[in-house]
């Protein structure tokens, strides 16, 4: 097999621009009939869908704190697979350098460095000029042996404004692949866990079109394709780096509410012979009846709460494949759903599934964000030690159980309360499982400039406006 080619496409800061240079490359190279799929740094699963309605072909996350760099360069390599793709355009998540803790495990940099492919560096020039050439050279010092291709600047305002930045980079030998005009039309709709998911937004395609007109007009598209390098072929030996799978025919919920699954896990889990069947909670629809698993992933319960109250059939099936012992996991919003009661915004209850003691409240949301270390008890169906993330405002209310689903530690190794919770075959926590914990990932490894990466973890009651976060920022 031809080996595609791939960059990476980060920038200095969050809000500098790269989901939309990330959007109009992919949809500009799909016009142009090149074959070209994406992957995202970190645990995002938000832009994922954006990169879907770009392009057409399913995004995979490959995370550098949690994953090994096997399992990195498989999936960057073979995607979904089988379907061969000329070119990979990766996107990073935060700044550069930004990962877990004070070192920076597993930022897009180390990404790129597993994969020994070049970045692009997309800097904001709403506020400078030739001031914006300055993250490239920094990065240059902080990060000799990273590859940089070169630098986009985002927002430049006029043709005078361009020439102050393609002269300062010209006198500092920085290649400069284009500088991407202003544009109201460019900016796109964000909620409290970031973007609002493609699906949803109600002019995707539009912005999708004019993305792809700006970096046509204003960028060096050649440039950037002659700056991409081929990835290395890499192939798994042995499946199941994810989780284990939860049955033989596992029922997954799929929609609106539901919208938080890593590519990844179902690619892990088709691997192994598993069978996936989807349905629908908000069209009232049950787990099929010959599944012998149902897994609720995470997504906006907290939006769709009253339809989810309300849909009886869905209900009445998760309440008998509770009762013939089939196995139960839910996550972050499934874990929300699994419970009591769910309190709105607005301080409205409803009902939930009732299948675990819990309650979820958004009355007062507070941020809980930060990478995790979970170990789940052996004689629980996902026994063993993990890597995931915990994102989200809900607020816990009749939590405590002496029966939680895994114990925890922070990115520091610090200990945390126990998280979630397990009754009869039921399973669910606000963490969200990226893979097993595997010994040559960047928090083991201590990946950039040969650190001993430790990671680290914050949460705080404050909400940070939409337009300054992530849907998967590292902590």
């Amino acid at each position: 097999m031809k080996s595609p080619h791939a960059i990476l496409v980060t920038a200095p800061t969050s809000d500098a621009g790269k989901t939309t240079v990330t959007l109009g490359l992919l949809r500009l190279l799909q016009q142009r009939g090149i074959a070209v799929r994406s992957a995202k740094s970190g645990p995002d699963y938000i832009d994922p869908t954006y990169h879907l309605a770009a392009c057409g072909n399913p995004c995979v996350n490959l995370d550098a704190w949690s994953m090994s760099a096997q399992v990195i360069r498989d999936l960057a390599f073979h995607g979904e697979g089988p379907d061969h793709a000329e070119f990979v355009i990766i996107e990073g998540a935060m700044g550069v350098i930004d990962g877990a803790g004070s070192a920076g495990a597993g930022s897009a940099a180390d990404l790129a460095e597993i994969l020994d492919i070049p970045v692009i560096l997309v800097v904001s020039a709403e506020r400078v000029a030739q001031s914006s050439i300055l993250p490239v050279l920094g990065l240059r010092e902080a990060r000799p042996n990273l590859q940089i291709a070169g630098l986009i600047a985002n927002r430049v305002a006029s043709e005078r404004h361009a020439l102050q930045i393609k002269t300062a980079a010209d006198r500092h030998g920085v290649a400069l692949l284009g500088c991407l005009r202003r544009s109201p039309d460019l900016n796109l709709h964000a909620r409290h866990l970031g973007l609002v998911p493609a699906g949803e937004h109600g002019f995707i395609e539009a912005f999708l079109e004019h993305a792809a007109d700006c970096i046509a007009a204003d960028i060096d598209v050649d440039a950037v394709l002659a700056a991409a390098r081929p990835l290395s072929e890499s192939r798994i030996k042995e499946v199941g780096f994810s989780i284990p799978p939860l049955g033989q025919r596992i029922a997954v919920a799929n929609d609106d509410a539901f919208v938080f699954t890593y590519r990844h896990l179902l690619i892990d889990w088709k691997r192994q012979g598993v069978e996936i069947q989807f349905f629908s909670p908000l069209a009232d629809e049950p787990p099929p009846v010959d599944c012998d698993s149902v897994y609720l992933p995470g997504g906006y319960p907290e939006l769709h709460a009253y339809g989810l109250a309300a849909a009886r059939q869905f209900r009445h099936g998760m309440a008998m494949a509770a009762d013939n012992g089939k196995f139960i996991y839910g996550e972050c919003g499934g874990f929300m759903v699994l419970g009591q009661t769910l309190e709105d915004k607005n301080r409205q209850r409803h009902r939930m599934l009732e299948l675990l003691s819990h309650s979820s409240s958004f009355a007062k949301p507070t941020l809980h964000l930060g990478y995790r270390q979970l170990q789940a008890p052996n004689d629980n169906r996902l026994s063993g030690t993990y890597m995931g993330h915990e994102f989200h405002y809900a607020a816990l209310e009749n939590g405590e159980t002496r029966n939680p689903l895994f114990t925890a530690r922070d990115a520091d190794g610090k200990g945390l309360p126990g998280m979630g919770q397990t009754r009869g075959s039921v399973s669910g926590s606000f963490a969200h499982l990226i893979c097993r914990r595997q010994p040559d990932c960047c928090w083991d490894a201590g990946y950039a400039g040969g650190l001993d990466h430790t990671g680290s973890s914050r949460e705080t009651p404050r909400l940070k406006a939409p337009h300054q976060q992530e849907s998967g920022p590292y902590a």
